[in-house]
C-alpha cells in the first residue's frame, strides 16, 4: 500500500477553529492539499494602496497584518491571511486593473528575473505572527503573439503582476529559484510550519505503509 498524494494531514476533532482571510480558491485549494480545511471562509476587506516610497516586503506585510486585524474572531480562533504581490526592483505589480494594465507588466517582466513574495500572518486574540516567502522567478520575453493569445485568455484577472504560474503562463517560466506553491499563492512548507506553531495539529498519516 502506498501513501496517497496529500497525505498530510490536520488532526480530527481540532478544537481551534481556523479561519482563512482571503477569497482566493488558490489558496483554499493548496491548503487542501495538506489535509487543512479552514472552518470559514472570511476574506478582509481593507484599503490595500501602497504607502508613498513603501518597499514590496514592508508593504506585503503590511497587508497581509493588516488583514488579519480587520477580521473579528475571539480567542478560540485562529485567523490565516496570506498576500502575494510581484515586484521587479523596487516596483509593486499587484492585479492588473485592465488588459493594457496586463500588457504593460508582462512586458516589463519579459526577458529579466523578478521576485514573488507572499506574507503570511497567523493572529490569535492579540497575537500576531507573521513570516514572508520570497521566490525568484524569471519569465522569457513574450511575442507579439504569445502576449495578445495571453491577454485573450483572460488568466491574468485577479492575478499579482497579471500571471498564473499553474495556468497557460507556466509556458511562459523557464526559471524559479525557490518556493513553486509561493508563487500560485502560498507557500505550503511554511503554512504548515505557522499552523503547526499556533498548536493547530497537522500530522502525517502514520496509517500508511
Amino acid at each position: 500500500m502506498t501513501c496517497p498524494k496529500g497525505a498530510l494531514i490536520s488532526a480530527t476533532n481540532n478544537p481551534l477553529k481556523l479561519i482563512l482571510g482571503s477569497a482566493s480558491p488558490r489558496r483554499r485549494d493548496l491548503l487542501a492539499q495538506i489535509g487543512v480545511h479552514p472552518d470559514e471562509i472570511r476574506p478582509a476587506d481593507i484599503d490595500e494602496t501602497p504607502e508613498q516610497g513603501e518597499r514590496p516586503l514592508a508593504y506585503v506585510q503590511r497587508m497581509a497584518a493588516e488583514k488579519a486585524r480587520a477580521i473579528a474572531a475571539d480567542d478560540a480562533a485562529l485567523i490565516l491571511t496570506a498576500d502575494t504581490i510581484v515586484a521587479c526592483g523596487l516596483r509593486i505589480l499587484g492585479k492588473p486593473t485592465d488588459a493594457a494594465q496586463a500588457a504593460d507588466y508582462l512586458k516589463l517582466l519579459g526577458g529579466r528575473r523578478h521576485r514573488v513574495t507572499t506574507a503570511m500572518t497567523l493572529r490569535r486574540g492579540a497575537k500576531i505572527t507573521t513570516r514572508s516567502v520570497t521566490t525568484s522567478v524569471k519569465m522569457k520575453r513574450l511575442s507579439d503573439q504569445e502576449l495578445s493569445q495571453y491577454i485573450q485568455s483572460k488568466e491574468w484577472q485577479g492575478k499579482a503582476g497579471g500571471y498564473a504560474i499553474q495556468g497557460i503562463a507556466s509556458a511562459f517560466i523557464p526559471f524559479i529559484s525557490g518556493s513553486y506553491t509561493n508563487v500560485v499563492g502560498l507557500p505550503l512548507a511554511e503554512a504548515a510550519t505557522l499552523l503547526a506553531s499556533a498548536q493547530y495539529p497537522v500530522s502525517f498519516d502514520g496509517t500508511c505503509s
